[in-house]
């Protein structure tokens, strides 16, 4: 019901359906936990595309938006501390270009905020039994307004050295004031700040580095804002700064939007690659056979890295069973059953020789921390003989031919069993959920149905004596009224008040049908001015681009000119006389000038002019020039004039007469 409330939550704000997600878990779930969740997950209808710890969120939307990360060689180092209401974790990550890699996590999932809040209502709750006489922790109602005035305190003292608290009638109609300052409120809150160092001092020693070796602390999470939490984090790591460059409240959600960006086809994002590790180490057990030493193995030890697969290799002339668990149930949050999964091979037989068959396992431990059985496979080793080339001239018999190893795998049948729903028992809860699902949206539906029938009734009575007082005719004002009235009481009769969404739609409808046709009225006159001085200066462009010479017009034929001439003045002609009919009727009679029309006609108009106005302009015609002979310095194409005698001395001697 959460993540489907959240689906439909962010459905509405994006305009779009939501399927594919990123969701970020705290780094301490374990196999069981993360399960559910993606059980859940598919029961609602969201396909998620990964599990991703909440400090590794944080870390790649810290890291991935940097440009100066160092070579692999050399890689920053920074801490992340998480302080929430209810949690605290700790990750060390190292970061380089275009890849960071978690090198250890540590958590405490019971400290927090919350417990800040307790040790201010208990102080001021000890304080009240002796001052006033009363015992708030015995009311639920006094615990709850005291809490309250406990927050109020906490944040004031986050920046003054002294707040008061006042909590007005908060049992028996007893007022209460008090004072603390932030000395003792420190001193109150002492020991939930003793227990920040132990998930720090985790963190640092699995990582293998000093507090020397850290390049930065960041800090994120509500609790990290108060000053002795800072404070206490900052000499644990020997006085060195510490930054606050993410949003403290939504840094690990801004990773889980990069994660899912990255896995989307859709979105374009910088490659930036992340090694996870595991918070808990795992085991696999097995019935003990005489080949073998053991009886378990820790197959992915504490801070293993994430995503990683094993291949396990067993000596079995029979089908065997394989058991998977964490290594240490005493550090698994909540008395969590460390089993998580189960792995039979079936149909497995000696080989033919009658020795053992070699069964290889494959599992994984996969980005979303899940672990599963993948492959369960046979080996079998051929030698076959590779044929010699024969070469023409060659002498003897040539070189022995060489044997070739080829290695064939044959797949084991195999089952596997976790923590996770049946796919059949998921379909169940699916169409449960949807049942639920299409019941809560009839509920809101019907009680949207029935707010809009009560808002309408008000809106419609106050505005038929204001608004509307102009556009009504008085015996269809009283028929409005009385129909209110009956709605009215109807509504907030027995009957109105458990009634159906149809018999809701069914009233306003009725409602509607009766005020309507003046409600039409008002917005037609309201529109009526503004859509005709529209439609009046889309006449006036159109007749002057048509009649004004403008040169950029000045291709266009003018018969097609005066067509559009024509027809803004027959749009004119018709707004004119429709104009002229309104202004004889009166403001509670059906408009003949509707809106509708007069947009109608704007649009005819553009129709027909833009089209015409927008011809391109004729390409201009090219004339071909005489070609002739070209000479030296004389362009091709073109000859230079001659004088009568150079033309005379070209055509050569005149004939002589000879007498």
């Amino acid at each position: 019901m959460y993540l489907g409330k959240l689906r439909d939550t962010a459905a509405k704000e994006l305009k779009t359906a939501v399927s594919d997600v990123v969701i970020t878990v705290p780094g301490w779930y374990t196999d069981i936990q993360r399960r559910a969740l993606l059980d859940t997950a598919q029961i609602v209808g969201l396909n998620v595309l990964r599990l991703i710890n909440d400090t590794t969120a944080v870390a790649l939307g810290y890291g991935i938006t940097k440009s100066d990360l160092p070579e692999a060689e050399n890689p920053r180092h920074v801490v992340f501390v998480d302080v929430g209401h209810s949690s605290m974790a700790v990750s060390v990550v190292a970061f380089s270009k275009g890849q960071l890699t978690v090198k250890s996590t540590a958590y405490d999932p019971h400290v927090g905020g919350r417990d800040i809040d307790y040790a201010l209502l208990q102080h001021f709750a000890t304080e009240f039994k002796e001052k006033y006489k009363i015992d708030v922790l015995s009311n639920p109602k006094a615990i709850f307004r005291l809490s309250a005035g406990c927050d109020r305190v906490k944040k004031v003292l986050s920046a003054n050295a002294e707040s008061p608290l006042n909590v007005e009638s908060i049992m028996n109609d007893v007022d209460v004031h008090s004072r603390l300052t932030r000395e003792e409120y420190e001193e109150l809150i002492s020991g939930v700040l003793s227990r920040l160092e132990a998930p720090l001092h985790a963190a640092l020693a699995d990582s293998g580095l000093t507090i020397d070796e850290i390049d930065s602390v960041e800090l994120v999470g509500g609790c990290t804002r108060i000053p002795a939490v800072r404070q206490k984090i900052q000499n644990w790591f020997g006085g060195k700064p510490l930054s606050t460059t993410l949003n403290q409240d939504e840094a690990a959600a801004r990773g889980a939007t990069f994660s899912c960006a990255m896995l989307s086809p859709v979105f374009r994002v910088r490659e930036f690659s992340m090694m996870d590790v595991t918070p808990y180490p795992v085991t696999v057990s097995w019935e003990k056979e005489p080949e073998d030493e053991d009886n378990a193995l820790t197959v992915f030890p504490k801070g293993n890295n994430i995503p990683s697969t094993k291949v396990l290799t067993f000596y079995r002339k029979a089908g065997f069973d394989v058991e998977a668990r964490y290594a240490e149930p005493a550090a698994l949050p909540g008395a969590i059953n460390p089993w998580i999964a189960k792995f039979t091979a079936k149909n497995v037989e000696p080989q033919a020789n009658g020795d053992y068959q070699v069964v290889k396992v494959k599992t994984r431990l996969n980005a979303n921390g899940v672990l599963s059985f993948e492959q369960a496979y046979t080996e079998e080793i051929e030698e076959k003989e590779d044929v010699a080339m024969q070469v023409d001239g060659a002498e003897g018999d040539g070189a022995a031919p060489k044997k070739k190893k080829v290695v064939k795998k044959h797949d084991v049948a195999f089952v596997w069993g976790h923590t996770g729903l049946d796919s059949s028992v998921i379909g169940q809860f699916k169409e449960l959920e949807n049942q639920m699902h299409a019941a809560d949206k009839l509920v809101y539906d019907t009680e949207e149905r029935k707010n809009a029938l009560e808002e309408f009734i008000y809106d419609t009575r106050s505005r038929l004596d204001e608004r509307y007082a102009p556009y009504v005719q008085s015996a269809e004002k009283e028929k409005i009224l009385v129909a209110l009235r009956e709605a009215e009481d109807w509504l907030y009769s027995e009957e109105g008040e458990d009634a159906t969404k149809s018999v809701y739609v069914g009233r306003l409808d009725i409602l509607h049908g009766l005020a309507d046709p003046v409600i039409n009225r008002f917005k037609e006159a309201e529109q009526r001015t503004r859509v005709v001085s529209e439609l009046r200066e889309t006449i006036n462009n159109y007749m002057s681009q048509a009649t004004g010479g403008d040169e950029r017009f000045a291709h266009i034929e003018e018969k097609d000119k005066q067509a559009i001439v024509e027809k803004c003045a027959t749009v004119q002609k018709w707004l004119e006389d429709q104009s002229v009919r309104q202004s004889e009727r009166a403001k509670n009679v059906d408009a003949v000038l509707l809106a509708a029309d007069v947009l109608k006609k704007k649009d005819e108009i553009i129709y027909f002019a833009t089209p015409i106005l927008t011809k391109p302009k004729p390409k201009p015609k090219v004339e071909a020039t005489p070609t002739g002979t070209p000479g030296e310095g004389t362009p091709k194409g073109t000859e230079t004039p001659k004088t009568e005698e150079q033309a005379k001395a070209d055509q050569g001697p005149s004939e002589m007469d000879v007498d």
